[in-house]
């Protein structure tokens, strides 16, 4: 059995409110990267870089992080960028669509340490709160209490939702 936790108006408010939200903490910057971890996470980071560009003179760069999720350990993780693409000096978030131990996200951020950047911020749309690795979510859409038998499932698709399984 699946319940509707947030539905497609739904998210698309709580992604407004993240954009506008990375615009008041980065208003100074004149370029920063969004880090979408793929997949979800790459489809909110494209959502949030053009509302972005639609309230900000802010330039904003994109960038497909694969991270695989059940092992990272033993996967290289993978970025749709060159090595030619710098980061140096600049400010970066990481995006994914639900932070549920941590895991996923220090992987994609401990990646992300090899390079320069000026600081690293973090941004999701679920907040499960079930931490097993040191991260928290500088931008959250919504905290959501589980327990640890229950599953959050974003589902990307003609509408976007959120489900509890």
């Amino acid at each position: 059995m699946k319940t509707l936790i947030l539905d497609n108006r739904q998210i698309s408010e709580k992604i407004h409110r993240l954009a506008y939200q990375v615009y008041e903490e980065n208003y100074s910057e004149s370029e920063i990267v969004l880090v979408g971890i793929a997949p979800n996470g790459y489809h909110i980071a494209e959502k949030i870089a053009s509302l972005l560009k639609e309230i900000s003179s802010i330039e904003v760069h994109l960038i497909r992080l694969s991270v695989n999720k059940e092992n990272p350990l033993n996967s290289q993780i993978q970025s749709d960028k060159s090595d030619t693409f710098r980061l140096d000096n600049l400010s970066v978030i990481v995006i994914d669509d639900v932070l549920n131990t941590g895991k996923t996200m220090m992987y994609g951020i401990n990646y992300l340490l090899a390079f320069p950047v000026k600081r690293i911020q973090t941004l999701v749309l679920i907040d499960r709160d079930h931490k097993q690795f040191p991260v928290l979510a500088n931008f959250i859409g919504l905290s959501l209490s589980t327990n640890l038998q229950e599953h959050v499932s974003v589902e990307l698709g003609q509408s976007i939702a959120v489900y509890l399984k």
